[in-house]
């Protein structure tokens, strides 16, 4: 079972880390018009799924509960910017800096943890938050601007998981839920388009509009995975795992697209690596420790 959910989560982040080449075959559409076209498709394939396992018994609930609806809006509104930044990120050549979001991201997580949850770090957490904030401020140094693209991913993703941890919904009936709030706008935004001839959607190619509408898919289905993943593994196991997708999106930024990495680049994600491994050896470390003191033998 455990083996079935570490291939889940592997194939999930493998998803997620070829991402950057789908947005690319999709250069030519304007990145809200994707935008739009994720959030209508991922809503009609949520849909479809959930008409497919007939689980509609949550519905009525979530709805006629205000604190509900109005973390969903919420965690909506996020998961909105932060697609919006990641594809136009990708298709304006800054996968490499989009990769540095979510490579800090796990970090960001702890911070919030610290300030909302009142969690407590332990000394090595603390040590691999600080490293890694003097990367930031290295290459927000180096290149002379404010690494927003990053941070917007880093923290709209991190926002967006802090407010799932709290929700009463699972994922797919979270996700269904969060592209209905989605949907209307996403229909009225691409009707406009389509009424002032601006629209990409059978006007352009027969792949593009293929591409536009397997959106959905391509943001479901990893979600779904990681999901069906995030049930069976540990915590530490899936931690590991989550370097996958980042990884991936930084080879292929600088070997597939050639995007510049200058030996200031270097230097700044070499910090922020030292800062990832700390925090990786002291989790993995700290789990074997109690595993020693569960079973001594």
């Amino acid at each position: 079972m455990a083996n079935r959910g570490i291939l889940a989560a592997v194939g999930a982040y493998l998803l997620w880390g070829l991402l950057p080449i789908y947005w690319k075959l999709l250069q030519e559409v304007a990145a809200t018009e994707i935008l739009a076209h994720r959030m209508l498709w991922s809503f009609v394939f949520m849909v479809g799924l959930m008409a497919w396992r007939r689980n509609w018994g949550w519905l009525k609930t979530a709805v006629t509960q205000p604190r509900t609806l109005l973390l969903f809006v919420t965690s909506a509104t996020l998961l909105g910017v932060n697609w919006l930044t990641y594809i136009w990120a990708t298709n304006n050549g800054y996968i490499v800096d989009a990769s540095l979001g979510y490579f800090i991201n796990p970090l960001v997580n702890v911070l919030l943890g610290v300030i909302f949850l009142r969690e407590r770090p332990r000394r090595g957490q603390w040590l691999a938050i600080g490293v890694a904030i003097v990367g930031v401020v290295y290459l927000a140094l180096s290149y002379g601007v404010v690494l927003w693209i990053s941070l917007t991913l880093a923290f709209t993703f991190a926002i967006y998981g802090l407010l799932r941890k709290t929700a009463t919904l699972n994922s797919r009936e979270g996700l269904t839920l969060e592209t209905a709030v989605f949907f209307l706008p996403a229909l009225a935004y691409l009707i406009l388009l389509e009424s002032s001839g601006a629209a990409a959607l059978g006007h352009i190619s027969w792949s593009i509009t293929s591409l536009l509408i397997f959106t959905g898919a391509a943001t479901s289905v990893p979600l779904l995975l990681f999901a069906h993943g995030a049930r069976q593994v540990t915590l530490t196991t899936l931690g590991i795992l989550q370097y996958i997708a980042p990884s991936l999106q930084f080879m292929i930024g600088v070997v597939v697209y050639n995007e510049p990495f200058t030996l200031a680049r270097l230097i700044g994600f070499a910090i922020i690596w030292t800062a990832l491994a700390i925090y990786s050896g002291e989790t993995i470390w700290r789990r074997r420790q109690r595993r020693f003191v569960v079973h001594p033998h």
